[in-house]
């Protein structure tokens, strides 16, 4: 498509220039058309010139990349490159922010399991600190037990 894109765009430049030299022969009475189309024919002739050698750049390039690829120039056009590289990119930015999205989930989720494990340690740490209690309470329940029985055998005594 490029190429008979640029195919028509230096025909279009051709006919202008030919209309230019036909216009000579029209004397004084196109003279200022004749002077605005020279002045468009010499810019255009510029941009196209331009524009065919910068396709040309691209095509030895995009023949480069197919080789590099392992595939013949010939028979794998430009524009099958172009689409296979287009979608490779699309799938690539599209894994690209998966893998984000991903790596930020899995980075919640250990925020949560050492969230879970503060607090199940810190739910230990206060069972350990009632226990650490208790054998003190133990003891002055024993000393009670100890106290109430020593008072029954002096009453019942």
């Amino acid at each position: 498509m490029l190429a008979e894109e640029m195919q028509a765009v230096s025909k279009g430049l051709e006919k202008v220039e030919h209309e230019f030299k036909a216009s000579e022969s029209d004397g004084p009475v196109s003279e200022i058309f004749r002077e605005k189309l020279k002045e468009f024919t010499d810019n255009a002739g510029a941009d196209v010139q331009s524009l065919s050698s910068l396709f040309s750049e691209v095509g030895k390039k995009a023949d480069q990349l197919i080789k590099y690829f392992g595939e013949d120039p010939v028979r794998c056009p430009f524009e099958q490159v172009m689409s296979t590289l287009l979608t490779f990119v699309t799938m690539f930015r599209k894994a690209h922010e998966e893998n984000i999205k991903q790596a930020e989930l899995e980075k919640k989720k250990a925020q949560k399991e050492a969230e879970a494990e503060k607090s199940k340690n810190a739910q230990l740490a206060s069972k350990n600190d009632s226990k650490a209690s208790n054998p003190s309470r133990q003891a002055k329940q024993t000393l009670e037990k100890t106290r109430s029985t020593s008072r029954r055998g002096k009453d019942g005594g």
